[in-house]
């Protein structure tokens, strides 16, 4: 079953085209790694599905929702769809329990009881169920962050967004956030990763994607991704990564 379809859409941001003609599917289950320099597009994607921005031209649906002009359809979408960003957005005033409440009770108009029951729930699949009446200066960068993936799963989500959620964490802390979105893909929730951990997207990803000045640079099977790669920009990529491990 598709998920996401896209169908040659243009974005651009006043004179600078940011995506030049994408199209790409992903199937129901399916993890799809998007990786690629700064500025090649992978993070304006990435919001575009989510409907943060608004494609120029083309098609796009996701989760059985076709984005348009219509803000109710994309509302709807919006249910169906998580997203966790790099920066973790919390409420500070909130404890991270009620934060993970908020958008069920508001948007789903669950009741509080179950709302605190799938917060429990959560929070106990992302190894944080002592945190609940924590506040988020009492926590680390990856348990916040963690956090984050808690209150998108809270939805109930049908596709899981992650826009670089590790860029701002230290490694240990990377590691952590890293675990929670394994169990999600071995669990087989269907994810987009915007990531510039190589290593982690031939790990988790069905298929990486190599995204170069707004356009699909190279695609294909992850385990097998690198070692094929054909493309001078992707060789350049590649290359400079290692040099930055070294």
């Amino acid at each position: 079953m598709e998920m996401i379809s896209v169908q040659d859409i243009h974005k651009s941001f006043g004179s600078l085209a940011v995506l030049k003609g994408v199209s790409l599917k992903v199937e129901q289950g399916e993890v799809v790694a998007l990786i690629g320099r700064s500025g090649s597009g992978k993070s304006t994607l990435l919001r575009c599905l989510n409907g943060l921005e608004k494609a120029d031209s083309g098609y796009i649906a996701v989760a059985g929702h076709e984005l348009g002009e219509d803000k109710l359809r994309l509302r709807a979408m919006r249910q169906d769809v998580g997203m966790v960003f790099q920066s973790y957005n919390l409420f500070p005033h909130l404890t991270v329990e009620e934060n993970i409440m908020l958008a069920p009770m508001r948007v789903k108009k669950v009741s509080r009881s179950e709302a605190r029951a799938t917060a429990q729930e959560m929070l106990q699949m992302v190894g944080l169920a002592d945190k609940a009446e924590s506040y988020a200066s009492q926590l680390s960068g990856g348990q916040q962050q963690r956090v984050a993936i808690a209150r998108s799963l809270a939805m109930k989500p049908k596709v899981m967004l992650f826009d670089e959620v590790t860029s701002a964490l230290d490694p240990e802390l990377t590691a952590e956030v890293l675990a929670v979105m394994a169990m999600l893909a071995k669990g087989g929730m269907t994810m987009v990763l915007v990531t510039h951990e190589m290593a982690f997207a031939r790990q988790i990803a069905d298929r990486i994607i190599f995204m170069h000045n707004g356009k699909i640079g190279e695609q294909g099977r992850a385990e097998t991704f690198f070692e094929q790669a054909s493309s001078a920009e992707l060789k350049a990529f590649i290359g400079s990564d290692i040099e930055m491990q070294n």
